[in-house]
């Protein structure tokens, strides 16, 4: 169910591929039934840039393309740290599926399920744990991890945006 495949893209950067889901979709029409494949893709370079993709055709190749183009055209940049982890815990929606994501020690690996499991492995992160609540739908599980890996900031992200510089920063927070 699940295949690797390493493809070139324009930058010549190692993009993986692992499809998560194909499923068998039928619509009724007047002659009968029509049956299509939709497949459920996750692309990612293991340096911090994933997307999610969707691809429906009337066959599973024709939809795996389809899915491809789809999540090269919504891949994200993540930070990722030097413990290839996250900077901080993180909550994450899409549809009625939530997750959430918290940085986790070395060596601990992703204690993830599902479809966030592969997305946090093809993003490069390597230490992280991983909820997933509200639902067990596969495509909305994937958007909401890539929904927190999008909200994701690091310290020179929030001093910037509170104009502050990275000491005033660390200061504060060791007040607190």
């Amino acid at each position: 169910m699940i295949k690797k495949k390493h493809i070139k893209n324009k930058e010549e950067i190692n993009w993986e591929e692992k499809v998560i889901q194909v499923k068998r979709v039928t619509k009724v029409v007047k002659g009968g039934k029509k049956l299509s494949f939709r497949a459920i893709l996750v692309i990612g370079n293991n340096e911090g840039q994933i997307g999610v993709g969707v691809g429906k055709a009337n066959d599973v190749i024709g939809a795996v393309k389809k899915g491809v183009s789809d999540a090269k055209k919504n891949i994200i940049n993540i930070p990722i740290t030097k413990s290839y982890s996250i900077p901080h815990p993180i909550y994450g929606i899409a549809g009625a599926a939530k997750i959430i994501l918290k940085p986790s020690a070395t060596g601990s690996g992703v204690i993830a399920g599902g479809s966030s499991r592969i997305v946090l492995e093809l993003a490069g992160i390597k230490n992280i744990l991983a909820k997933q609540l509200g639902s067990n739908n596969t495509l909305n599980n994937a958007r909401a991890a890539l929904n927190a890996l999008q909200n994701l900031r690091t310290f020179t992200q929030t001093a910037d945006s509170r104009n502050i510089s990275l000491s005033d920063l660390y200061q504060v927070s060791n007040e607190i």
